[in-house]
């Protein structure tokens, strides 16, 4: 597959060592499968960036791809890796129960893909925790993925064989506004989703209770 990194500057040998650990998906190379995508997530300013592309051969590696899995496993990922301050001790609580329950051992991959989430998207699975939005609401608002769906490529083997092709500078005029409009979009429509009819809705506190699995959800 043909993959794409943002950033403000070109990285021709990613290193496993110069990653953070806290992204959505622990330490690994984060990269879109979108070009255009890859375009925005490299402007921070309107001074611009670089798309740098890569060739990864996929069937040297072992792939999750999170699209296929429930939604709290999507989440329990994000909580086991993200630095989180939990404005309450519900919010803590439903984290650690989905973070017990639901986290998949990701350690055995090279490579997971999913949905990128942002601080804008996160305050979706936030509001989700406090029992202000239910799971049916917090699918909806994520599963067509406008923020992108990322690559993260994880182990040593990833590193060992992504190969570097070419890098394109980035016009940060045109494309940091695009960014920020995207942005922009994703927080409307979390207000919006506040305001909608949460009746008969799953809310995490009833997945705690009743020891509800993912299997039973199907979202």
């Amino acid at each position: 597959m043909i993959i794409y990194h943002g950033s403000p500057v070109t990285v021709v040998k990613p290193l496993l060592e110069k990653c953070k650990t806290t992204n959505d998906y622990g330490q690994g190379f984060y990269c879109a499968e979108d070009i255009e995508l890859a375009k925005e997530w490299a402007c921070k300013d309107l001074n611009g960036g670089f798309v740098n592309i890569y060739e990864l051969p996929e069937d040297d590696l072992k792939i999750l791809d999170l699209k296929d899995m429930g939604l709290l496993h999507w989440i329990a990922i994000l909580l086991s890796n993200r630095i989180v301050r939990y404005s309450s001790p519900v919010e803590k609580r439903a984290a650690e129960y989905l973070i017990d329950h639901f986290a998949p051992i990701i350690d055995k991959y090279d490579v997971i893909i999913g949905y990128r989430a942002d601080d804008s998207y996160f305050s979706y699975t936030r509001a989700f925790l406090s029992n202000t939005i239910t799971l049916e609401q917090l699918g909806a608002a994520i599963k067509p993925g406008d923020l992108g769906i990322q690559i993260c490529v994880k182990s040593a083997r990833g590193f060992d064989i992504i190969k570097y092709l070419n890098v394109e500078s980035v016009n940060g005029e045109l494309y940091y506004p695009r960014r920020i409009n995207r942005d922009n979009r994703a927080r409307e429509e979390y207000y919006k989703l506040l305001e909608e009819d949460t009746k008969g809705g799953i809310f995490v506190r009833d997945i705690i209770e009743k020891r509800v699995n993912d299997d039973e959800l199907r979202i």
